[in-house]
Protein backbone atom coordinates (compact mmCIF):
# COMPACT_ATOMS: atom_id res chain seq x y z
CA UNK A 1 0.00 0.00 0.00
CA UNK A 2 2.45 2.34 0.15
CA UNK A 3 2.70 2.71 -3.56
CA UNK A 4 -1.13 3.50 -3.76
CA UNK A 5 -2.96 4.73 -6.51
CA UNK A 6 -5.83 6.15 -6.59
CA UNK A 7 -6.39 6.99 -10.67
CA UNK A 8 -3.74 8.28 -12.72
CA UNK A 9 -1.77 9.74 -9.41
CA UNK A 10 0.21 8.68 -7.07
CA UNK A 11 -0.31 8.93 -3.04
CA UNK A 12 1.28 8.40 0.17
CA UNK A 13 0.77 6.47 3.15
CA UNK A 14 -0.08 8.61 6.00
CA UNK A 15 -0.15 6.75 9.61
CA UNK A 16 0.31 8.11 13.53
CA UNK A 17 2.58 5.60 14.88
CA UNK A 18 2.14 7.02 18.41
CA UNK A 19 -0.17 9.83 19.84
CA UNK A 20 2.97 12.53 18.57
CA UNK A 21 4.07 11.65 15.22
CA UNK A 22 3.06 11.41 11.58
CA UNK A 23 4.95 9.04 9.86
CA UNK A 24 4.95 8.90 5.85
CA UNK A 25 6.17 7.09 2.94
CA UNK A 26 6.03 7.14 -0.74
CA UNK A 27 7.97 5.99 -3.36
CA UNK A 28 9.21 7.63 -6.03
CA UNK A 29 10.19 6.64 -9.52
CA UNK A 30 14.18 7.82 -9.69
CA UNK A 31 17.15 7.07 -8.06
CA UNK A 32 18.18 7.70 -4.50
CA UNK A 33 21.05 10.06 -5.35
CA UNK A 34 17.75 12.32 -7.60
CA UNK A 35 15.36 12.31 -5.26
CA UNK A 36 18.30 13.45 -2.60
CA UNK A 37 19.55 16.18 -4.99
CA UNK A 38 15.69 17.31 -4.96
CA UNK A 39 15.14 17.81 -1.18
CA UNK A 40 18.79 19.85 -1.28
CA UNK A 41 19.27 21.62 -4.06
CA UNK A 42 17.56 25.43 -3.75
CA UNK A 43 16.59 25.41 -7.21
CA UNK A 44 14.75 21.93 -7.52
CA UNK A 45 13.09 22.93 -4.55
CA UNK A 46 11.71 25.98 -5.65
CA UNK A 47 9.90 23.86 -8.54
CA UNK A 48 8.19 21.11 -6.42
CA UNK A 49 7.94 22.12 -2.52
CA UNK A 50 5.70 24.35 -2.80
CA UNK A 51 2.92 22.74 -4.68
CA UNK A 52 3.09 24.93 -7.48
CA UNK A 53 3.03 28.25 -5.68
CA UNK A 54 5.42 30.57 -6.22
CA UNK A 55 8.28 29.34 -3.45
CA UNK A 56 10.95 31.54 -2.27
CA UNK A 57 14.38 29.63 -0.94
CA UNK A 58 16.15 33.21 1.39
CA UNK A 59 17.53 30.32 2.79
CA UNK A 60 18.83 26.89 2.59
CA UNK A 61 22.13 25.81 4.28
CA UNK A 62 21.81 21.97 3.97
CA UNK A 63 24.43 21.35 6.98
CA UNK A 64 24.20 20.49 10.25
CA UNK A 65 23.08 23.24 12.28
CA UNK A 66 22.46 24.96 8.77
CA UNK A 67 19.42 27.49 8.95
CA UNK A 68 16.15 26.66 6.10
CA UNK A 69 13.61 28.68 5.04
CA UNK A 70 10.99 29.24 2.63
CA UNK A 71 8.23 31.75 1.93
CA UNK A 72 5.22 30.42 -0.25
CA UNK A 73 3.17 32.56 -2.66
CA UNK A 74 -0.58 31.28 -2.18
CA UNK A 75 -3.97 32.26 -4.03
CA UNK A 76 -4.72 33.32 -0.29
CA UNK A 77 -1.36 35.26 1.11
CA UNK A 78 2.23 34.67 1.99
CA UNK A 79 3.01 31.86 4.09
CA UNK A 80 6.58 31.55 5.56
CA UNK A 81 8.08 28.41 7.09
CA UNK A 82 11.58 27.10 8.36
CA UNK A 83 13.81 25.54 10.95
CA UNK A 84 17.59 24.31 11.17
CA UNK A 85 19.29 20.71 10.04
CA UNK A 86 19.99 18.37 12.96
CA UNK A 87 21.57 15.86 10.89
CA UNK A 88 22.56 15.84 6.64
CA UNK A 89 23.64 12.03 6.00
CA UNK A 90 23.81 12.34 2.11
CA UNK A 91 22.41 10.52 0.49
CA UNK A 92 20.39 8.54 3.05
CA UNK A 93 19.05 10.85 5.97
CA UNK A 94 17.90 14.48 6.80
CA UNK A 95 16.87 15.74 10.22
CA UNK A 96 15.06 19.24 10.72
CA UNK A 97 13.13 21.18 12.43
CA UNK A 98 10.24 22.61 10.86
CA UNK A 99 8.28 25.75 11.77
CA UNK A 100 5.00 27.36 10.29
CA UNK A 101 5.07 31.51 10.74
CA UNK A 102 1.52 30.86 11.50
CA UNK A 103 1.74 29.00 14.75
CA UNK A 104 5.10 30.00 16.13
CA UNK A 105 6.93 28.23 18.84
CA UNK A 106 5.22 25.16 17.68
CA UNK A 107 8.30 23.50 16.08
CA UNK A 108 8.54 19.53 14.75
CA UNK A 109 11.27 17.49 14.26
CA UNK A 110 11.30 16.00 10.75
CA UNK A 111 13.39 12.39 10.13
CA UNK A 112 13.44 12.03 6.42
CA UNK A 113 15.14 8.55 5.09
CA UNK A 114 15.91 8.08 1.28
CA UNK A 115 15.89 3.91 0.75
CA UNK A 116 17.30 2.66 -2.53
CA UNK A 117 15.17 0.09 -3.65
CA UNK A 118 17.86 -1.13 -5.97
CA UNK A 119 15.40 -0.81 -9.25
CA UNK A 120 15.90 3.04 -9.57
CA UNK A 121 13.41 3.91 -7.33
CA UNK A 122 13.13 5.35 -4.15
CA UNK A 123 11.45 4.89 -1.01
CA UNK A 124 10.77 8.14 0.95
CA UNK A 125 9.79 7.76 4.72
CA UNK A 126 9.12 10.68 7.04
CA UNK A 127 8.61 10.96 10.43
CA UNK A 128 7.69 14.11 11.86
CA UNK A 129 7.89 14.44 15.80
CA UNK A 130 4.98 16.84 17.74
CA UNK A 131 5.32 18.23 20.94
CA UNK A 132 2.08 17.42 21.33
CA UNK A 133 -0.59 15.37 20.57
CA UNK A 134 -2.93 18.51 19.87
CA UNK A 135 0.26 20.07 17.54
CA UNK A 136 -0.23 16.14 15.49
CA UNK A 137 -3.43 16.78 15.21
CA UNK A 138 -3.96 19.97 14.40
CA UNK A 139 -1.52 19.32 11.37
CA UNK A 140 -3.33 16.58 10.31
CA UNK A 141 -6.82 18.16 10.18
CA UNK A 142 -4.90 21.38 8.48
CA UNK A 143 -5.14 19.57 4.64
CA UNK A 144 -1.14 18.50 5.35
CA UNK A 145 -2.27 15.18 3.14
CA UNK A 146 -3.11 17.05 -0.04
CA UNK A 147 -1.05 19.36 0.78
CA UNK A 148 1.88 17.07 0.75
CA UNK A 149 0.39 14.92 -2.50
CA UNK A 150 0.48 18.33 -4.44
CA UNK A 151 3.38 18.92 -3.78
CA UNK A 152 4.69 14.87 -4.31
CA UNK A 153 3.00 15.35 -7.65
CA UNK A 154 5.13 17.91 -8.35
CA UNK A 155 8.61 16.30 -7.08
CA UNK A 156 7.61 12.99 -9.44
CA UNK A 157 6.92 15.84 -12.12
CA UNK A 158 10.53 17.00 -11.59
CA UNK A 159 12.31 13.95 -11.22
CA UNK A 160 10.50 12.80 -14.91
CA UNK A 161 12.41 16.20 -16.39
CA UNK A 162 15.64 15.22 -15.31
CA UNK A 163 15.81 11.94 -15.67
Amino acid sequence: MSDLLKGSARYSRLTTPSDREIRTERIFDAPRERVWRAYTDPAQVAQWWGRGNQLDIERMEVERGGHWRYVEHTPDGVEGFEGRYREVTPPERLVQTFEWDGMPGHVLVTTTTFEDLGDGRTRLISLSLFHTTEDRDGMMKSGMEHGLNQSYAALDALLAATA
